[in-house]
């Protein structure tokens, strides 16, 4: 299963750089990597990034981060993926910009 994780341009250049990230702010407050399945991605981007651009999304296998990933309830005990470790580049299946229109970004179609 992929599981998905938005970045800012910023926080993409990041990991580039560095090959490993604790994420975006967020992320390294609540110490760990918040991550949405294809069902949770659109509504957590209107949620956390309605008013951000130049946004890129990443897919990540489910099972390549073994016991660091827990499914754990947030919005209306939906379970949700986080990462107890920093996110690396290796752990990246693909990216993809995230496309945008007059109300902001748009979730990508066709995602497992």
């Amino acid at each position: 299963m992929l599981i998905y994780k938005i970045f800012r341009a910023t926080e993409w250049a990041e990991l580039t750089n560095s090959g490993a990230t604790g994420g975006a702010p967020v992320d390294i407050a609540d110490g760990f990597v918040h991550f949405s399945t294809a069902a949770q991605l659109s509504v957590t981007l209107r949620r956390h990034f309605a008013d951000d651009r130049e946004l890129v999304l990443l897919a990540v296998d489910a099972d390549s981060v073994g016991d660091d990933l827990r499914w754990e309830p947030s919005r209306g005990g939906d379970l949700f993926p986080h990462l107890y470790r920093n996110l690396t580049l290796a752990d990246v299946l693909w990216v993809r910009q995230i496309q945008e229109d007059a109300t902001g970004p748009i979730c990508p179609e066709g995602l497992e």
